[in-house]
Parts: structure tokens; C-alpha cells; sequence
């Protein structure tokens, strides 16, 4: 977590003005990832008891990271976006829809954040304890595609990682992960909504996606295994968006909105931030340190590597990996 003067957010966003007073007659567009709706939405209905945010009404575009990003690129309108992959904020910036400046904030753009967690069947039957079980025969994984979904990126690079950290073959690891693959759904809410169904035996995820399903009565349990990846997702204001949009931004990245997050599953990207999550494994200590967390910055050399080494349609490693695998 980080220690974070919200007020600096202002500066970082300085090309998309400043707002106060009352919301009312403003509307304010948001397209996100899948997994993050009921966390926006709970922190919209406590702007709305705001002065900032009274009366600002909503129009929201939920789906994959990756086809939400290019659909804002393509004309979708947009106020505010959250996305699951810095990458998909970026595509943005290309196309002259968001300040350059977006991610120079005390929190570096980073609106939520998460671990990749491993989701097994209630009462763990196949007797999953971390990421080698993963690849032994007669497991099978959900997990959502890499092509259009942000979350799957994470996953992947998870179980890569753990790989390498663990000194194993990891292209060789992350083909026998994949050959174990029953599902790959368009979003991670559509892999939740697949396992949950019945689909497979584990399912890789975002712990607050685990949470959240098992607050809405789900029943399976999850592992925070030893070695994970931490999962930073963005968020910014458009460049022609209401002016109202910084202010919700700033709330967003303030105390109340970081417990609205924390409620949900998210680790806040605040310190300070105490509170009891229902659906957890222990909802008084929902966010357990891993032995080691590796981040995409120290561990992949950022996003850009990452996702060119990665993810390239052509030459990317794991886009390699599925085909040969065919698990495209």
C-alpha cells in the first residue's frame, strides 16, 4: 500500500480543469473492466451524499479490459475509465484521449489493486495447495482469455513468475498450464460466472473477485498461493470529460472510496484503511501478505516489455503458447 496525498491527483489531471459544487443536471460516463462494478458502484451512491457529488447521474459500459479500451478508442464516450492493464490507459493517451500526465500521481494512476488467487471447489477435493498442482493431469483451469481480457494478463504472468522464482522450465511450466486449460471466457466475470456454473476444477482470479462472488454466495474457497503477482488497475479522466470527473477521481482515491473498495475485495492503494470483509478467508485480516509478491515493474520490466515479450500476436511467448497449444 501506499501512502498517497490525494489532493496531488489534481495536479496530475490539471489538463482536465477542476470542479465544485453541486452535481445536479451532470451525467458522467464510465467504462471499466468487469470486476470492478460493484465497487464503482457502492462508491458512487457515497459521492452522491456529497456536495461534489450530489445529483451526478451515470452512464456505465462494463465488459473486457482490453475490448473496452479500443471501444473508447473507437469513439465510445467516456468521462472516466478503470481498466485492468496500464496498457489499456495508454492506447488512450496514443490516440490523444488522455493526458500524457495521467499516471503521475502520488498513486501512479492506480485506482485499485489485488493478488492473483487460486479458486478450488468447495472443501478443496482435488487437494490444490499452490501452483504445481495446477499442472498435474486431471486439473482443470479457468481462467479468462489473454487476447481480450486484462485479469487472464495477470493470471498468466502469475504463473509464469511463480515459475521462474521456483527456478523450473517456465515456458514449459506455463504450456502444461495451459493444457490443463477446460475454459478461457471472454472476462474475468465471465470466468467467475463459468466455474461458478460448474466449469473446471480451479479457477485463476483476482482475490477481491473471489471475495466479492463469495459475498454473493458462492461456494468455493481460494488460496493466496506463497509466490503471486500484485494487480495494479488504472483509472483516469479523458481529456474532454465534465469537469466533475476529477473530483469523482479524487474521491475515489480518498478514504471513503478506498473503503468501498476494500468492502468489495480490492487492497486499498492507501494506508490506513481498516475494515471487516465478509467473504474473505479471515474477515478481519482479508488482506494477508504473501511470502513473496511479485509486481510487473520488478519482476517483467513493466507493461510495454511485458506485453511485447508476452503478448505480441505474433512472437509473444504466451500467444505461442496457446496456439501451440490450442488454446487460443
Amino acid at each position: 500500500m501506499r501512502k498517497t496525498a490525494v489532493a496531488a491527483v489534481l495536479v496530475a489531471l490539471s489538463a482536465c480543469g477542476t470542479a465544485t459544487g453541486d452535481g445536479a443536471g451532470t451525467t458522467l460516463s464510465l467504462v471499466g473492466f468487469a470486476v470492478p462494478k460493484a465497487a464503482n458502484n457502492a462508491i458512487q451512491r457515497e459521492w452522491a451524499k456529497t456536495p461534489d457529488g450530489a445529483g451526478v447521474t451515470w452512464q456505465e459500459s462494463y465488459g473486457a479490459s482490453g475490448d473496452q479500451s479500443r471501444a473508447v478508442a473507437g469513439g465510445l464516450p467516456a468521462d472516466y475509465v478503470h481498466f485492468s492493464l496500464e496498457g489499456d490507459v495508454t492506447r488512450l493517451v496514443d490516440a490523444g484521449l488522455v493526458a500524457p500526465e495521467w499516471d503521475k500521481g502520488p498513486t501512479k494512476g492506480i485506482v485499485s489493486t489485488s493478488v492473483v488467487v487460486i479458486a478450488v471447489r468447495a472443501g478443496n477435493p482435488k487437494g490444490i495447495t499452490g501452483w504445481d498442482d495446477l499442472v498435474e493431469p486431471g486439473v482443470g483451469i479457468v481462467t479468462p482469455n489473454p487476447g481480450s481480457s486484462g485479469s487472464a494478463r495477470w493470471n498468466i504472468l502469475a504463473a509464469y513468475g511463480h515459475a521462474q522464482a521456483a527456478g523450473l522450465d517456465a515456458e514449459d511450466f506455463t504450456t502444461r498450464f495451459f493444457r490443463n486449460v477446460v475454459a478461457l471466457p471472454g472476462s474475468g466475470r465471465d470466468a467467475t460466472t463459468a466455474f461458478t456454473g460448474g466449469t473446471g476444477d480451479v479457477l485463476l482470479t483476482y482475490e477481491n473477485e473471489a471475495i466479492l462472488a463469495r459475498q454473493n454466495g458462492a461456494d468455493f474457497d481460494y488460496i493466496v498461493p506463497d509466490t503471486t503477482l500484485l494487480i495494479e488497475n488504472p483509472g483516469a479522466v479523458l481529456k474532454s470529460a465534465d469537469p466533475k470527473a476529477v473530483e469523482w477521481l479524487r474521491f475515489v482515491l480518498g478514504p471513503t472510496g478506498q473503503t468501498e473498495f476494500a468492502r468489495t475485495g480490492f487492497r486499498p492503494v492507501i494506508d490506513g484503511i481498516s475494515v471487516e470483509v465478509p467473504g474473505a478467508n479471515d474477515p478481519a485480516n482479508p488482506f494477508p501478505a504473501p511470502r513473496a509478491l511479485q509486481t510487473i515493474a520488478a519482476d517483467f520490466g513493466g507493461w510495454p516489455a511485458a506485453s511485447e515479450r508476452f503478448f505480441a500476436a505474433e512472437t509473444g511467448v504466451i500467444t505461442r503458447i496457446q496456439r501451440e497449444t490450442g488454446k487460443s
